[in-house]
């Protein structure tokens, strides 16, 4: 059976889509900060490795061990990411640049070290774990969605470099879904801006992200989890697949009205 990277493992899509490989037979390695947050997923079958994805010598230590135990990576899921919110003016550029070396150049350098094996067979799998911010924006976002709009470019450049190898590379863009995601960024975004000239702006935004993602609001992590399966279980799969609440009508809503209907419109949803 082939074998599975995901990073990013600890918890919400990359702990549910762990799962759902492991119940299909897949061989699968997981990988985060918190070693500890996957004792779970170890006692299902899965394969834990401590990783920081912004880490060279975590990022080369993981692979070196899955092409020792496995011959090579079949398919690399890039999940691990964040959310940094707060003002652009607010922001630090070392804030900035890290939120680019985990969003965008962690998994790029994790991709190249995955490559060669997948080259030499002829086959593999990139699936990058993207967002409906990788095609619309919000108000105090810019770096986070700075690092989707560049992942989203990244990934379309490397599926055309890799088609002669039989490699795909497929983009997941999630709406709003029910993990940390909400609760990590809440918390910096005030601290940066809840108290500057943006303050008002930035308690807005904060009520409205509390508000998306409260209980029963949000997707479940699993949707995303069986999108991701199907997409690996596909022959010829799509390029990009968005699911999750918001996805689609948000994305559309920008594409079909405009940049300046969206803004209205986004808004006023704060």
């Amino acid at each position: 059976m082939q074998t599975v990277l995901i990073t990013g493992a600890s918890s919400g899509i990359g702990e549910e889509t762990a799962k759902r490989l492991l119940e299909q037979g897949y061989t699968v390695f997981v990988a985060a900060r918190r070693l500890g947050k996957m004792r779970a997923l170890e006692e299902l079958g899965a394969h834990a490795i401590r990783m920081d994805i912004t880490k060279e010598e975590d990022i080369v230590t993981a692979v070196d061990r899955i092409t020792a135990e496995q011959g090579g990576i079949d398919i690399l899921i890039n999940n691990a990411g964040f959310g940094m919110y707060g003002a652009m003016e607010d922001t630090t550029l070392d804030d900035a640049r890290y939120q680019f070396e985990v969003n965008l150049f962690g998994l790029a350098r994790l991709t190249q070290l995955a490559l060669p094996y997948m080259r030499k067979q002829g086959a593999g799998k990139i699936v990058n774990i993207s967002s409906m911010g990788g095609k619309i924006y919000t108000p105090l976002g810019s770096w986070y969605h700075a690092t989707k709009h560049a992942l989203e470019g990244w990934s379309d450049c490397l599926r055309l470099e890799l088609a002669p190898f039989g490699i795909d590379v497929i983009i997941i863009e999630p709406g709003a879904i029910q993990t940390e995601f909400g609760d990590v960024m809440v918390g910096p975004l005030l601290e940066r801006s809840g108290s500057s000239a943006y303050s008002d702006l930035a308690q807005r935004v904060a009520n409205a992200t509390r508000n998306s993602y409260e209980d029963g609001k949000a997707s479940p992590p699993s949707l995303i989890a069986g999108v991701i399966s199907k997409s690996l279980r596909t022959e010829r799969p799509r390029i990009r697949y968005a699911a999750g609440k918001f996805a689609r009508p948000v994305m559309a809503l920008r594409r079909w009205f405009g940049d300046r209907i969206y803004d209205r419109v986004i808004m006023s949803q704060v």
